[in-house]
């Protein structure tokens, strides 16, 4: 195993460090570890807190800001925050109005965030997020895992958060992007857990994972290996059938690479998966690519549709200013 940590029991800790230090305009890092938190607070707003386990760079602390979330709680690699983490979290960014908790759909991050609200005293909604629709359950998962579109609910709602908008409101508008979003991923290699020094699966030379999981976990079949254009076409053809009277009209398309897998890739993906829309229905409105929730250094990426109404491409257009998306500002 090559990487750059100095030791297997600080990674978190020190890449923390190195995050909060770099985007200090932008965010805070708690000093026990627990939370990373906007540097300048927006009183009167329901605070927006997510999270997860750790090697899913930028997601999801890299999306903490303006626009965006109020703060992130960072689990091991691939394991799930505490309880006490989302708790100190809330206590230290809620200003009254609420808390709305985004939470992936895995049964830890579902588990703790569900303890951490039936523990807070103050009012809390959820957001489950649940857009992969490669397989109906997996080894971290009970039904469908939340993946890439966890970050355009959080986008979306963030703007509207912004907006002054309540709990109630903020909570249902969610659930609406997160039902209007669907996403698969394929893998080319595996990849490493740091605590592990191994690679956490093997394929061979020729293989690939078609729909494999943020972690690693199987997808819906191994493959040989195929070109980007029959890639492209099983994705969306995926995503298109589990939308179903849904796909039509304007849509949000995020090619989202593993960690892995160089832009040049991912833009060849982005053009394959455009070409292969054409004559759906769907409409391209807008577009994003690039590594925004990986799988450490795992090669492959992902395929979201969000389909779009005026009201969430506006709250996608607005603006928004955290370490890894920034526009409009």
């Amino acid at each position: 195993m090559k990487k750059l940590i100095n030791s297997v029991d600080t990674v978190l800790s020190e890449s923390l460090a190195g995050f909060a230090a770099a985007h200090a305009d932008i965010v805070a890092a708690d000093p026990e570890g627990r939370f990373v938190r906007r540097a300048a607070a927006t009183p009167g707003k329901v605070a927006l807190i997510s999270g997860g386990g750790s090697g899913h760079e930028p997601l999801h602390a890299g999306f903490v800001g303006r626009g965006m979330l109020d703060a992130a709680c960072p689990g091991q690699v691939f394991t799930s925050p505490t309880p006490d983490q989302m708790i100190a979290a809330a206590e230290a960014v809620e200003s009254g109005a609420g808390v709305l908790f985004i939470v992936k759909n895995y049964e830890g991050d579902v588990m703790n965030f569900d303890m951490a609200r039936e523990m807070l005293d103050r009012p809390v909604a959820t957001v489950l997020t649940n857009d992969d629709v490669a397989v109906e359950t997996s080894s971290y998962s009970t039904g469908r895992r939340g993946v890439a579109g966890t970050l355009i609910v959080e986008k979306v709602v963030g703007a509207a958060a912004e907006e002054g908008r309540d709990l109630a409101a903020l909570r249902d508008l969610g659930e609406r992007v997160n039902g209007r979003t669907r996403s698969m991923g394929v893998a080319l290699t595996s990849c490493t857990v740091p605590a592990a020094g191994k690679p956490t699966f093997t394929l061979g030379e020729g293989e690939m994972e078609m729909g494999v999981g943020i972690h690693g976990e199987p997808g819906r079949r191994r493959v040989p290996l195929m070109s980007a254009d029959a890639i492209a076409a099983e994705m969306v053809d995926a995503v298109l059938g589990d939308l179903a009277d849904q796909a039509s009209g304007d849509a949000l398309l995020l090619v989202n690479g593993f960690g892995g897998t160089p832009l040049m890739e991912l833009y060849l993906m982005y053009d394959a998966v455009r070409r292969r829309l054409t004559g759906s229905g769907v409409t391209i409105a807008r577009s994003l690519v690039g590594n925004h929730v990986t799988s450490l250094e795992m090669a492959g990426c992902s395929v979201t549709l969000s389909m779009l109404d005026a009201e969430t491409r506006a709250l996608w257009d607005a603006p928004v200013h955290t370490a890894a998306l920034r526009w409009g500002v």
